[in-house]
């Protein structure tokens, strides 16, 4: 599975997977996490713990971009920070 960039570049899964987006972890109250990556509309888990969560958020995240790369659907790529 390939996916063109706008530059032209063939891009795959690893390509993808290895791209640093922002993860949010959010504690509820009975002592679950819930996880999303915001950049991935839908991509989205909850763990039994922290560890949990980052463990699924990643498997998430691959189920994402694997269905994307499939459908052919545009995968939005993280937004680059600028320090400064």
């Amino acid at each position: 599975m390939e996916h063109r960039g706008a530059e032209g570049t063939e891009k795959d899964l690893a390509y993808y997977m290895a791209l640093p987006y922002t993860i949010v972890l959010i504690p509820d109250e009975d002592g679950t996490w819930f996880a999303k990556i915001p950049e991935l509309p839908g991509c989205m888990t909850v763990g039994y713990d922290k560890h949990d969560a980052l463990e699924m958020i990643e498997d998430a995240k691959l189920t994402w971009i694997a269905h994307s790369l499939e459908d052919g659907d545009p995968i939005p790529e993280p937004q680059k920070v600028v320090e400064g």
